[in-house]
């Protein structure tokens, strides 16, 4: 069972990753037994191996994959031609080629190169494009799904802002009230302390029975 591993691709998974790709697509393999043996190999999910192929590293060596479409087809072509005697020695030639990594732009022309061949490119192409497109919708969608969270959380600061600041503005205008009444309240308690003192200290007369005048100590 393939170990399924958490950690970043490095620069030798993504080579081990484009190498052995690129051997299944001059070999005429499928990309999913290619994703299977690299997931062997670096003990990773052949799924894994296929969106880190598609995402990042085909981009990398998109010359390279047209070589070796453009590979394999030289090969079944030469196959399809070469006498039933002499298929085993142009197989063998072709292979050494291949495994040496002999990347030559050579011997390409209309007749190595099928209407077959051009199709199924054309459809592998047509596929990339609608995945990419797919891809695009979706990061588009989330794009303006971020984007009006942003908005909405915006929004909801300024109205928070303001209410702060009328609530500042009202605690001020309470404090000032508060006091100005301490205010008036210690003047009010002072001039009835000075009252009660004038008051106290006031010269005080009674009439006596003669109709006299006479100070009350």
């Amino acid at each position: 069972m393939t170990a399924v591993r958490q950690d970043a691709w490095s620069a030798e998974d993504d080579l081990i990753l484009a190498e052995v790709t690129l051997r299944h697509i001059r070999e005429g393999s499928t990309q999913l037994a290619a994703f299977e043996e690299v997931g062997e190999k670096i003990g990773r999910t052949s799924a894994a191996c296929g969106f880190r192929w598609n995402s990042c590293v085909r981009k990398k060596y998109e010359t390279a994959i047209q070589y070796a479409k453009t590979q394999r087809q030289k090969r079944n072509y030469l196959k399809k031609q070469a006498p039933a005697a002499g298929v085993p020695h142009v197989a063998s030639l072709a292979s050494i080629e291949l495994e040496e990594g002999l990347y030559k732009s050579e011997g390409v022309s209309e007749e190595t190169i099928s209407i077959d061949a051009v199709i199924r490119f054309l459809r592998q192409w047509k596929a990339t494009v609608q995945d990419n497109n797919r891809q695009l919708k979706y990061l588009e969608k989330e794009l303006r799904e971020k984007e009006e969270e942003t908005s909405r959380l915006r929004s909801e600061n300024e109205r928070l802002s303001k209410e702060v600041n009328e609530v500042q503005t009202d605690y001020r205008v309470v404090n000032d009230d508060y006091k100005a009444l301490i205010q008036i309240m210690d003047r009010a308690r002072r001039l009835a302390f000075l009252n009660e003192d004038d008051e106290e200290i006031k010269t005080r007369f009674k009439m006596d029975a003669n109709g006299n005048l006479e100070r009350i100590e």
